[in-house]
């Protein structure tokens, strides 16, 4: 199995490791989610002037870079939104491994008019690192981790395959 982590999967460690090792392992149920088509609906009429899904190595698909250097996530709510903030983390992490160092970061809601700005530090960069490390050794493990109900399980794609 390939060593490649994706923001997807930097996003899902932090929303559920039993999601991010199905994802990991090809088992996809998120085509047909109200939710999901929801967040892509939202991308697709949001930010329109700006040049998106600018994807860097299969690995990073920043949703869109605004002048002076700034990346932006666009999100659909702040529900899950330590996430959304490792994911961007991860962002400026892999670019900056890349030399590409100097970058800012927001995660923008349209739906509530807020953003935030995301900054990485040298402690984010360490935590990263052992992130790196535990997803890679889930992609590893036979089976997904152990079910435990979480609030957002309602609106998971995986919610079905979960509750059987």
């Amino acid at each position: 199995m390939e060593n490649r982590i994706t923001g997807v999967m930097i996003y899902y460690y932090f929303v559920c490791k039993r999601k991010l090792w199905y994802f990991v392992n090809e088992i996809n149920m998120e085509s047909e989610n109200e939710n999901v088509l929801l967040g892509k609906l939202l991308d697709e009429s949001s930010y329109q002037r700006d040049e998106k899904h600018i994807n860097i190595d299969n690995v990073i698909n920043i949703d869109f870079i605004k002048e002076h250097k700034e990346l932006h996530e666009v999100k659909k709510s702040r529900l899950i939104e330590e996430a959304g903030i490792w994911q961007v983390k991860y962002y400026l992490y892999y670019l900056k491994q890349r030399g590409v160092d100097g970058l800012k970061a927001r995660i923008d809601y349209p739906l509530v008019k807020k953003n935030l700005t995301v900054e990485l530090t040298q402690k984010d960069e360490k935590q990263l690192e052992e992130i790196i490390q535990e997803i890679l050794l889930l992609k590893e493990e036979e089976y997904p981790p152990q079910f435990q109900a979480v609030k957002i399980c309602g609106k998971c794609a995986y919610h079905d395959l979960c509750f059987i």
